[in-house]
């Protein structure tokens, strides 16, 4: 790995990594965001150290025109500062963007191609490189998102689900000489 590439142990949100998306007309991007406990230190100190390691770059120094700027925009937010959100609660996030669509495994690292395999909520080890930035009067570190490795399964988050709730398996085919409905109204 690269010195500015770091394997996050993470829960998915806003998994938008099967198909790019634009925000707000910007140009069409794959892109997640990455919930990391604030219990985890472990991985939190060693994006720290990733994030201090770009900060010292002198790409990156050369990027942000010499000097390292005062309101540098970081990658890792708060959580419980940011978001009005019960699953964001107790957590540290980054969101990681590609243009590339990213690579995404099983724990065998076999390629999946199911798109209902990997989703919002489940957990994964995510790979991002982070990088310096200068644009639209912005400076800051962003993150590149590569691969995913799905880890396990989890709760699905924004109500994306199979949208069976409330359904049950129906033991008798429906007669075709009366109106599906009909039995139902009674």
């Amino acid at each position: 790995m690269n010195k500015n590439e770091i394997i996050i142990p993470c829960r998915l949100s806003y998994a938008n990594i099967w198909e790019p998306k634009s925000i707000n007309g910007s140009d069409p991007k794959y892109s997640c965001s990455l919930l990391i406990p604030k219990k985890d230190k472990k991985t939190l100190a060693a994006l720290a150290a990733v994030i201090e390691a770009v900060k010292a770059d002198p790409k990156s120094i050369t990027r942000w025109g010499g000097k390292l700027p005062l309101k540098l925009k970081t990658p890792l937010r708060d959580g419980d500062e940011e978001k009005d959100d019960e699953i964001y609660a107790g957590q540290m996030f980054l969101n990681a963007t590609s243009k590339n669509a990213p690579r995404v495994v099983d724990q065998q690292l076999n390629d999946i191609m199911d798109k209902d395999e990997v989703y919002s909520g489940c957990y994964a080890k995510v790979k991002i490189a982070l990088f310096a930035f200068a644009a639209s009067g912005n400076r800051g570190i962003g993150a590149g998102l590569e691969v995913i490795q799905k880890v396990r399964d989890g709760e699905r988050l924004g109500g994306s689900g199979s949208g069976l709730d409330g359904f049950e398996v129906e033991d008798e085919a429906l007669d075709s000489s009366s109106a599906p409905w009909e039995d139902m109204l009674e």
